[in-house]
């Protein structure tokens, strides 16, 4: 199973003033762009941190992700979430050959926590003996930063700061994510139940 990011957010895309903004950067200086490269990098590293943690797409872009067998031929649990197309749908034999399944055999069961590809009849397309199927797939919670929910905006901002501030700090333990960051995604989180536990 492999999943890939098709498309990386624009340059555009990402609040770059408004990060300049949050952390009291001055402004009217004649190299006011000189740090550009590295807040874009920082904000980038945080919206991928976040996305990790919660397992949404924050800005949409486009994925393909790889399968070798279905793990539910009733339906499919997409990676990523939330999904808003399937563009296409690719079996591929053992020696390569593909082929494009009709999209008139499977369909999106949309959902913001656990999206899922399902059988127009009763089970998945059959996949080739040896072969493997390909899902090329839009997802993400808006298509540009401003249509994004206001609290994971600010929490992109504030773990964006917390990078920026501590950069040089090696210290800190693996996976730390501030207070005030965790408080801000917690309700993004994929709720997961299993041996009577939910997570």
């Amino acid at each position: 199973m492999m999943l890939i990011e098709e498309t990386a957010i624009a340059d555009a895309a990402l609040p770059v003033d408004q990060f300049k903004a949050h952390l009291r950067l001055g402004t009217g200086f004649a190299e006011d762009d000189v740090q550009d490269d590295v807040l874009k990098g920082f904000l980038r590293a945080a919206i991928a941190a976040i996305e990790a943690r919660t397992g949404k797409v924050l800005i949409e872009r486009d994925f393909s992700w790889s399968l070798n067998i279905w793990r539910d031929q009733f339906g499919e649990v997409l990676p990523v979430a939330p999904v808003t197309e399937v563009r296409t749908v690719t079996l591929a034999d053992a020696e390569g050959g593909e082929s494009i399944v009709s999209s008139d055999m499977y369909r999106l069961e949309k959902d913001v926590q656990r999206p899922r590809l399902r059988p127009m009849g009763s089970l998945m397309p059959k996949m080739p003996s040896g072969g493997a199927v390909r899902v090329d797939f839009t997802a993400g919670m808006a298509g540009d930063w401003g249509k994004l929910p206001a609290d994971l905006g600010q929490a992109v901002l504030l773990l964006a700061a917390h990078y920026y501030e501590y950069r040089d700090e090696t210290a800190l333990g693996a996976g730390c994510m501030p207070f005030g960051v965790t408080s801000l995604i917690q309700r993004y989180r994929t709720v997961r139940f299993g041996a009577g536990v939910m997570q």
